[in-house]
């Protein structure tokens, strides 16, 4: 048809790939606009700039093997030989990506992880990725499931109960851990065994050990740490070496002891207390967590499945055989897990009145992704709980688009001066 011309399309190089400049301009703001970082968040600060700003690959000689939930017991994943990557996506270029397959009112966070595995873009070890395990927990991931099928991924889908608190459903999970422990050796061609179980076990407890001092450090009145610190340690959980990570953290919770001994705060001594829950806080979209800090709030402590309830329950083993640390496993995955997707929140909320009033805090911002249902259908049942103990909560519903950064910040300001109008009349 004429002289028609074939235009290859050309590769941008990582670094000015839109996700990369999205990435670059959220950490210039965790970095350059609060002072006095902690030295030892330096780490994480490059970290962040070498794998989303330049594209450096990690695991080069290890079978990666992507999670879409906490739920995925990624002790069985390093027993068996792999290295466990949380797939769930921050970025509103990819959240654009995903909205051209899904419908339009979906979950920002499902949309930008299928858009970052529909053009295996932003991490630069996606296209590493071969297998994907996916728990059956709220309806949109579960769908997406076969979406991803599509895109050429191996899909493992775990089935996870809707109620925790029976027999039935212990036993039922139970054997759905069993099985995703069987079926790894498909995945990665190396068999569990009792002795590289326990070592899996103990190195993701020397995380959570490091984890749990960071959040007990939390509690310290006035503040030593910033939230938006808080969810850029968490979330390189997600991806970074947990050796690596684990001695970080260690470090940092040197220097914040340190900074108890010097009084050195981060945050003004009156500064209204935090607690953040509800939708995840997943780089780059740390834009709630960053306004409210802006505003004069600090963030001391959060619920959420980007950060505590990733880190904080360790696995208790009562023998170091192979069938009852993997029931361990199982039995640590379900029941201190205070997810929405479950029929009944009675331990959520009261995890959350316990964490307000151990961290002393005098507010909840309760953030909720536009589309995400369990969190939205939950939130009035936390707020009248928090309510009853003396406790305001700001719900705000947002997804990544940074349009509603104006609102936000207006919305978030006049919570913070009301907490802070109230601690006054205390007085």
């Amino acid at each position: 048809m004429g002289n028609e011309i074939e235009i290859e399309e050309k590769k941008v190089p990582f670094n000015r790939t839109p996700q990369a400049i999205e990435a670059e301009r959220m950490l210039r703001r965790i970095k350059d606009d609060f002072q006095d970082n902690p030295a030892a968040m330096d780490y994480f600060y490059d970290l962040y700039e070498q794998v989303y700003c330049k594209g450096q690959s990690l695991h080069e000689k290890e079978k990666i093997v992507g999670t879409m939930c906490v739920q995925v017991p990624e002790e069985l994943i390093y027993a068996a030989g792999g290295v466990p990557v949380r797939l769930c996506n921050g970025f509103y270029t990819d959240d654009q990506v995903g909205a051209e397959f899904m419908p339009a009112k979906s979950c920002s966070l499902v949309k930008a992880t299928l858009g970052m595995l529909d053009k295996r873009s932003t991490l630069p070890f996606v296209d590493k990725i071969e297998n994907i395990i996916l728990p059956a927990t709220c309806d949109q991931k579960r769908k997406a499931g076969s979406m991803i099928g599509e895109m050429g991924y191996e899909v493992y889908n775990m089935e996870v109960p809707p109620v925790k608190e029976s027999e039935e459903a212990r036993l039922y999970w139970r054997r759905s851990v069993h099985n995703f422990a069987v079926s790894l050796k498909g995945i990665t061609g190396k068999k569990i065994t009792k002795a590289s179980l326990k070592e899996a076990l103990a190195k993701v407890a020397a995380a959570q050990k490091a984890y749990r001092t960071l959040h007990n450090l939390r509690k310290e009145s006035p503040s030593i740490f910033l939230g938006k610190d808080a969810f850029m340690v968490t979330n390189a959980y997600f991806f970074d070496k947990i050796e690596n990570w684990t001695a970080a953290v260690n470090k940092l919770n040197a220097e914040l002891e340190q900074r108890i001994e010097e009084k050195i705060t981060a945050a003004q001594r009156r500064a209204p207390r935090i607690l953040f829950t509800g939708s995840p806080a997943i780089f780059p979209n740390l834009k709630l967590p960053v306004l409210t800090e802006e505003s004069g709030g600090v963030i001391v402590a959060d619920e959420t499945c980007s950060s505590n309830r990733m880190l904080y329950d360790m696995v208790a083993v009562d023998e170091y055989n192979t069938e009852n640390m993997v029931a361990s496993i199982a039995d640590n995955y379900l029941k201190p897990c205070t997810c929405p997707i479950f029929t009944k929140n009675d331990d959520r909320i009261r995890k959350l009145i316990n964490m307000a009033k151990d961290f002393a805090v005098d507010g909840v911002v309760y953030q909720s992704f536009s589309g995400c249902q369990v969190y939205q259908m939950e939130h009035s049942s936390i707020a009248k709980a928090l309510k009853a103990e003396g406790v305001p909560m700001l719900f705000v519903e947002s997804d990544y688009s940074p349009d509603d950064m104006g609102q936000l910040s207006t919305r978030i300001e006049a919570f913070i001066e009301s907490l802070k109008a109230k601690r006054r009349r205390k007085r």
